[in-house]
């Protein structure tokens, strides 16, 4: 084959390109994780509750936020590889403040940043991976991203928990890793291939932060089913992020921080799994699915708490990660298809909103309750909400859906 032709070199451009925003994606979603097996240390070298600590973690949300409310669409405008460097430049700063924290105030500031990153780069990688992927359909871009996102939460957690048990510093050295891990990705991401056409070049000219959330009137009823169940499927991830391991600490008395970033791991690993070896079927179908499998997945945690099982566990997580990704890919996908092509960039917005409240309330909720009724009963009522709404979004997903079907 001559490699010297231009296409070839295109093609190959355009491969190297798109596994380098592949790259991106996974490495700026390992750093929201990294923090998951830390929170016990944190607790116990600040002497702070385990509110406080859940509180830390839902900070997140607000530079989330921030980036849905004012920076979702900036990439369109002002280029993916510009965004994507300043997002990079923030996730360091916010692995700086983790890195050198030495009260509680710098953990709140540290994950604001790190939402704000995420948040931004998220989008923006998806929408280079969408770009660059050859697939016309976009299909197998989105299960790409969706599956490169997963694999970032687990390798994130998995790495943070073993460095924390059996490495010096546990709470040092992980960020100074991640940090070099930045390095390298800004280095990665300098030399990929822009594709935006005529980005601006200076300052912010032609560059509008006015966000657009909303959803369409004709749409309104059967946005209800896809919203209720990101809500609910982000509780369940949100769940696991905050409160594992103190859930591991207090019912099954293993307060190894392996043992934690090794059980989320495998949340994250067995929703990637699920999105790449599931079958591409209707979004309805995938999104119900999830919901059917939502309960007999905290029926299975519960059991798990109540017999102190760690074996339990496992099958547990197992099985919520893949209620996740069905829940998750579903959802998603219905909100593309009932979505009018002229508001689909707002319904998404709205679809989103759903998706971080999810992840942070709940389990704000949770750590509250189990204050006054205890750990497990907090739980218990936390799948009790979940099995309701998860009803909730089946009973009115089969009516109004179909009709838009």
């Amino acid at each position: 084959m001559d490699t010297t032709r231009p296409w070839y070199r295109a093609t190959l451009g355009n491969r190297v390109s798109l596994w380098a925003s592949a790259f991106l994606l996974a490495a700026i979603y390992a750093g929201s994780t990294i923090v998951t097996p830390l929170y016990p240390l944190y607790q116990r070298t600040f002497g702070v509750s385990e509110v406080t600590i859940t509180l830390v973690y839902a900070t997140y949300v607000i530079g989330n936020l921030g980036a849905l409310f004012a920076f979702g669409r900036v990439s369109d405008q002002a280029g993916r590889r510009l965004v994507s460097l300043l997002v990079l430049a923030v996730g360091g700063a916010s692995t700086l403040l983790f890195l050198f924290a030495v009260h509680p105030a710098m953990l709140f500031a540290a994950r604001a940043a790190s939402g704000l990153a995420i948040g931004v780069g998220a989008a923006t990688a998806t929408a280079w991976i969408a770009d660059l992927h050859p697939n016309a359909d976009k299909a197998d871009a989105s299960r790409l991203a969706a599956a490169v996102n997963l694999v970032g939460l687990a390798v994130g957690v998995f790495i943070s928990g073993m460095l924390a048990r059996y490495a010096p510093s546990p709470l040092r050295l992980v960020y100074v890793i991640y940090f070099l891990v930045l390095l390298i990705t800004t280095a990665v991401i300098a030399r990929t291939r822009e594709t935006v056409d005529s980005p601006p070049r200076e300052g912010k000219e032609g560059i509008s932060l006015k966000p657009r959330i909303g959803i369409a009137p004709q749409a309104r009823m059967a946005f209800i089913a896809p919203a209720v169940t990101a809500f609910a499927t982000f509780a369940l991830l949100g769940f696991y992020a905050a409160l594992a391991p103190n859930l591991l600490a207090n019912s099954m008395h293993l307060r190894s921080p392996a043992v934690s970033g090794a059980i989320v791991a495998e949340l994250f690993a067995a929703s990637a799994i699920a999105v790449v070896a599931a079958p591409m079927i209707s979004p309805r179908v995938t999104m119900f699915i999830g919901l059917w499998l939502l309960a007999p997945s905290l029926a299975l945690l519960l059991w798990a708490q109540f017999a102190g099982s760690l074996a339990l566990l496992i099958a547990a997580t197992a099985l919520c990660g893949i209620a996740s990704a069905f829940g998750f890919r579903g959802s998603l996908q219905e909100v593309n298809r009932i979505a009018p092509a002229e508001r689909r960039a707002e319904m998404l917005s709205a679809y989103l909103l759903c998706c971080y409240g999810g992840n942070s309330l709940p389990a704000v909720g949770v750590a509250l309750l189990s204050r006054k009724i205890g750990h497990l009963w907090a739980d218990v009522a936390f799948a009790g909400v979940s099995v309701g709404l998860a009803a909730i979004a089946l009973i009115v997903g089969a009516r109004w859906g179909r009709s838009e079907s």
